[in-house]
C-alpha cells in the first residue's frame, strides 16, 4: 500500500465531524457510522471512567467542540487550562459537573439544560448563548463569566414576538425569567451583588414582557425600570429627577410664574418666555423657572414665586408630589445598594 493510500484510509477512519473552523475531529471511529465515540449521539456516556477518559482527551489540547456528553458523570472533572478548553456547542444535557474545574473554558452555545454545576469553577468561562435552563449553579464560582447581552431564551422570545407568534414568545420569556432568576440567586449567594443586580433587572424585564402589552401593571413596571432600574441604580433616580425638573421648568417658563421684580418680568408681571426680549433675557428667566421647579420638587416652597393660574397650581402640586415620591425612592434605592455592599 502506498503512503498516500494509507493516509487516505487513515483519514477515512477518523470522525466525520467538521468543526466551525473547518478542521476535522481526529477521533477514531469506534462503531458503526462515521462518527467517533465523542460525537456519536448513540454512544452511551454514562459508563464508568468517563471523567478520566475526557481528561485524557483534553490533555492532548484537541478541541472538544460538539462533544455529546449528555447524562455523563463528570464530577470534579479537570478541564481548566490557560489556553482555554474548547467545549463550544457540546451537549451536556443533564450532565453531572458538580465540582468540575472549567476555568477559562469556552462553553459558547453549549447545551447545559438541567446540568449539575454545583460547586464548579466557572471563572472566566465563555457561556454566551449557552442553554442553561434548569441548570444548578449552587456554590459555583462565577467571576468574570461572559454571559452576553441576553440569554438564548430571551433572544428566541423576541424572535418569536417579531414573527407574530405570541404563544411561543410568552413561553420563551417565562424561560428567560427563570434563567435570570437562577443566575441572580447564584450571584446573591456568592456575595456578588453587582452581578446579582444585573440579573435581577433582566429578570424583572422578562416578567414585564409577560404582562399584557397595554396593561397598567406593564406600564408601571416600565416606569420603575426607567426611573430606578428596578431599584438597582441610585444614579438613574438622580438623572430622572433632574430631567423631570428641567422639563417642568419649561412648562412654567412657557406659562409664566409670579415672582419678584428682578428685571426679567414681562408686561403682565410674570417671569417666563418673552418673545420680544433677547436670548440672554430668556435664558435668565428660564433659570428662574428651573429654580422654582426645584424648590417645588423638594417641597421647600420659599414663597417668593407662586403659580398664577389653575393649570400652574395643579402642575406645581403634581410636581411636589412627584418630588416627595422620588426622594423617598432615592433613599430606598440608595439604602438597598449600601446595605447589600
Amino acid at each position: 500500500m502506498s503512503q498516500s493510500e494509507a493516509e487516505t484510509q487513515s483519514a477515512d477512519a477518523s470522525c466525520a465531524y467538521v468543526r466551525v473552523d473547518g478542521t476535522r475531529c481526529p477521533g477514531q471511529i469506534e462503531g458503526d457510522g462515521n462518527l467517533c465515540f465523542w460525537h456519536d449521539p448513540d454512544a452511551s456516556k454514562e459508563e464508568d471512567g468517563m471523567r478520566s477518559r475526557l481528561e485524557d482527551w483534553a490533555a492532548t489540547g484537541e478541541s472538544m467542540e460538539g462533544f455529546i456528553l449528555h447524562f455523563a458523570q463528570l464530577q470534579g472533572v479537570k478541564l481548566s487550562s490557560h489556553e482555554g478548553r474548547v467545549l463550544r456547542g457540546a451537549n451536556l444535557f443533564r450532565a453531572n459537573l458538580a465540582g468540575a474545574h472549567m476555568w477559562n473554558a469556552d462553553l459558547q452555545g453549549t447545551d447545559l439544560l438541567k446540568a449539575n454545576l454545583a460547586g464548579a469553577n466557572l471563572n472566566e468561562t465563555n457561556l454566551q448563548d449557552a442553554h442553561i435552563l434548569g441548570a444548578t449553579f449552587d456554590g459555583a464560582k462565577l467571576e468574570r463569566v461572559e454571559w452576553g447581552d441576553a440569554c438564548v431564551n430571551e433572544k428566541m422570545a423576541f424572535d418569536a414576538q417579531r414573527s407574530g407568534n405570541r404563544a411561543e414568545a410568552l413561553e420563551k420569556f417565562e424561560e428567560a425569567e427563570e434563567v435570570y432568576r437562577t443566575l441572580r440567586r447564584a450571584y446573591d449567594s456568592a456575595g456578588r451583588f453587582e452581578q446579582a443586580g444585573t440579573f435581577f433587572k433582566r429578570e424583572m424585564t422578562m416578567r414585564r414582557m409577560l404582562l399584557p402589552r397595554w396593561s397598567i401593571d406593564r406600564m408601571w413596571s416600565k416606569i420603575v425600570s426607567v426611573f430606578c432600574a428596578y431599584g438597582e441604580s441610585p444614579p438613574r433616580v438622580i438623572v430622572s429627577a433632574a430631567v423631570i425638573n428641567l422639563l417642568v421648568a419649561v412648562m412654567f417658563w412657557l406659562v409664566g410664574i409670579n415672582g419678584p421684580d428682578v428685571g426679567l418680568n414681562r408686561a403682565d408681571g410674570r417671569i417666563g418666555i418673552d418673545m420680544a426680549a433677547g436670548l440672554e433675557h430668556n435664558v435668565y428667566s428660564y433659570l428662574h423657572c428651573v429654580y422654582y421647579s426645584v424648590v417645588t420638587f423638594t417641597t421647600l416652597g420659599y414663597g417668593e414665586m407662586t403659580p398664577p393660574t389653575l393649570f400652574t397650581r395643579n402642575l406645581a402640586a403634581a410636581h411636589a408630589f412627584m418630588g416627595a415620591f422620588m426622594m423617598a425612592m432615592f433613599v430606598a434605592v440608595f439604602g438597598k445598594k449600601m446595605t447589600r455592599g
